[in-house]
């Protein structure tokens, strides 16, 4: 990093694994400072020691944040305050899959609970703690919303439950809460920036090892042969993510992505997503819902 001036302090939720760990150490041998934060301070640490494997004079710091309870979501936007200016917000957490139905400390079910409410409460709250200038917020899409709707009626309804199809559902509601977000923001003339990004198909089995860092689920190991064509490792997943917090041509309301074939792999290009996830009376519906489900207001106007 040639100057401090450059230099960002990013959170990342969901940190210790996968795209959200990758992402870390990324940005951190980028020379920003890294707030990992993770539900569990065991694999936080672990993966902050295997950051630093990696990355000589890496700067971190741990933050515990379950999205899936928004008790703890609430307790970590106070510790975040403590933390110094934020710059970014990266917004990775999620679960994917679950073969049973399970739900929130709140009751809500899980997916939706936590890919989409509990960052929904968390960056509602968060934001105001944001650089006003150049803050950006930075939600993981994935290319399953183009399999999903959402009911018109009650758009956080499960209905019968099957486990891809609610993570198809809970990455829509991402999708439009990201880029409806953009649209306010602009519309309340804050400078933030709400930019969606996805890692096209990523796979832990294709990315360089990381001993001390788990496995985000179960892979075939045939499956690192399709990497490179097919899909890629969730080091490269990550690198759209990682550009859409620090590039310096992003702007807010983008989507970006893998720009090889059907987003699968490749390097970091602005994509197209479905019609479906920029639907502003879809957002709208959605936007109520979550925060009368979540109890938590966005302040938009104050941030001007």
């Amino acid at each position: 990093m040639s100057a401090d001036a450059d230099r960002r302090t990013v959170v990342v939720t969901g940190a210790s694994a996968g795209l959200g760990y990758h992402a870390a150490e990324q940005l951190a041998a980028q020379g920003h400072r890294v707030v990992l934060a993770t539900r569990n301070a065991e694999r936080g640490a672990a993966a902050a020691r295997s950051v630093r494997e990696h990355v000589d004079h890496a700067d971190l710091v741990h933050l515990h944040l379950d999205l899936a309870d928004l008790d703890s979501v609430h307790a970590a936007v106070d510790e975040l305050g403590e933390l110094g200016p934020v710059h970014a917000l990266l917004n990775n957490a999620g679960v994917v899959g679950s073969a049973e139905r399970q739900e929130t400390a709140q009751g809500f079910e899980l997916q939706v609970g936590t890919n989409h409410l509990g960052h929904f409460a968390w960056t509602a709250l968060a934001l105001p703690m944001l650089d006003q200038d150049i803050g950006r917020v930075v939600h993981l899409g994935s290319i399953a919303h183009r399999f999903a709707t959402l009911d018109r009626s009650d758009p956080l309804a499960v209905g019968r439950y099957e486990s891809h199809r609610q993570y198809a559902r809970s990455k829509l509601a991402v999708m439009l809460f990201g880029f409806e977000l953009a649209q306010r923001l602009g519309d309340a003339g804050s400078n933030v920036r709400s930019i969606v990004a996805h890692p096209g198909l990523s796979l832990d089995a294709a990315a360089p090892p990381r001993p001390a860092i788990a496995p985000t689920r179960r892979e075939p190991a045939w499956m690192r042969a399709g990497s490179g064509w097919v899909a890629q490792g969730k080091d490269a997943g990550a690198r759209p993510l990682v550009h859409a917090v620090v590039g310096d041509e992003v702007r807010s309301g983008e989507y970006w992505g893998p720009g090889g074939p059907l987003q699968f792999a490749g390097a970091p290009a602005l994509v197209p997503a479905r019609p479906r996830a920029h639907d502003r009376n879809a957002a709208a519906r959605l936007w109520t819902a979550s925060e009368r489900a979540t109890g938590v207001a966005f302040a938009l106007d104050a941030l001007a």
